[in-house]
């Protein structure tokens, strides 16, 4: 074999060796949730318990229900590892002029917990996804 020979197929075992070596993508958490079927049940049920919230509804009354729910399943399905692409807005910039508070931050979680328990999720499973989505916190709440 040429030299240039040897090359490319040097390069080309290195490539498939450095590919073999990537850990496997882990979605198991969005298999758990049902994959995207059930991550959109679990965000419509969240929303409707949401409607009948006293305590946070207003701030849903007057948005694109149908986005929110899009960009909720989106969001949702990158989080669980599922995929997605989440094509909406920066939490940030999504909840930009809200002044959340905690309490309402917490409000939406039981919500969400709420339509998982709807849909038999497993606490376990219900924890792992909260798990993933409390970091984001930040990002909504006081902005």
């Amino acid at each position: 074999m040429g030299r240039s020979l040897w090359l490319i197929v040097g390069l080309s075992l290195s490539l498939l060796v450095g590919c073999a070596q990537q850990p496997a993508r882990d979605d198991s958490l969005y298999q758990d949730l049902g994959q995207r079927a059930g991550i959109q049940k679990i965000v419509e049920g969240m929303l409707l318990h949401i409607a009948k919230d006293d305590r946070i509804y207003k701030y849903f009354a007057k948005v694109d229900i149908v986005r929110v729910r899009d960009k909720l399943v989106e969001k949702f399905c990158v989080e669980a590892g599922g995929p997605c692409t989440y094509t909406g807005d920066t939490l940030a910039e999504a909840h930009k002029g809200m002044n959340l508070s905690r309490s309402d931050f917490n409000a939406l979680v039981e919500n969400l917990i709420d339509a998982m328990n709807e849909q038999h999720i497993p606490v376990t499973t219900q924890n792992r996804f909260i798990a993933r989505l409390a970091p984001q916190r930040g990002e909504v709440i006081e902005r």
